[in-house]
């Protein structure tokens, strides 16, 4: 089986829903003029191969936010979960904190040095952090507990995070398939009675 996802996936919904959600207030943030400009300069820096790869992250977002777009409206809420995914970890920061966010890890992930990141608070750091521990703990969770769950006591399971079609594994019970996208929550719950 052939890996689907984009090399730079995280970085790419990173962007999208940035545009999405803050449009040109995000754009100014990285120094750009225009979302043109803005677009070729993750094309220069490898990030995407074209300037549609990022404009097409955008319209993945587009559906989920009242900016007057309509973006990939009639895909429903397929991809509601990257949304909900990166809402949970940074939906109450404004363009300029969310933007220092997808910087550092452009610089983490990436090894860009174009971005002035001197000015980033140590709590927008910190969240920060969260971006890659809280998803792979909670997949990690799973992939080692999942037999504990009455229904799957019997299943098997496939890891599929790296094909990219929306979901993290493949649960199998006799002769149905399962599937399932693991989200991490980074709160003390009581268990369910």
């Amino acid at each position: 089986m052939s890996d689907n996802k984009h090399k730079n996936y995280e970085a790419l919904n990173l962007i999208g829903y940035g545009l999405a959600k803050f449009n040109n207030d995000f754009v100014i943030e990285f120094g750009a003029k225009s979302k043109s400009e803005f677009y070729e300069i993750f094309v220069l820096n490898g990030i995407a191969d074209t300037a549609s790869t990022v404009k097409n992250r955008q319209d993945l977002f587009d559906p989920f936010f009242d900016n007057g777009r309509k973006g990939w409206w009639q895909k429903g809420d397929a991809y509601i979960h990257r949304k909900v995914f990166i809402d949970s970890l940074f939906g109450n920061l404004n363009a300029a904190d969310y933007a220092s966010v997808v910087k550092l890890y452009l610089l983490k992930e990436n090894h860009l040095t174009d971005f002035d990141v001197q000015r980033i608070s140590p709590i927008i750091k910190s969240k920060f952090k969260q971006l890659k521990t809280t998803g792979e703990e909670a997949e990690i969770y799973f992939m080692n507990n999942y037999k504990k769950i009455p229904d799957f006591s019997d299943a098997g399971i496939e890891d599929a995070r790296n094909y990219g079609d929306g979901y993290d594994f493949q649960i199998q019970k006799f002769d149905s398939f399962l599937l399932a996208e693991i989200k991490g929550v980074r709160a003390k719950k009581e268990p369910l009675d």
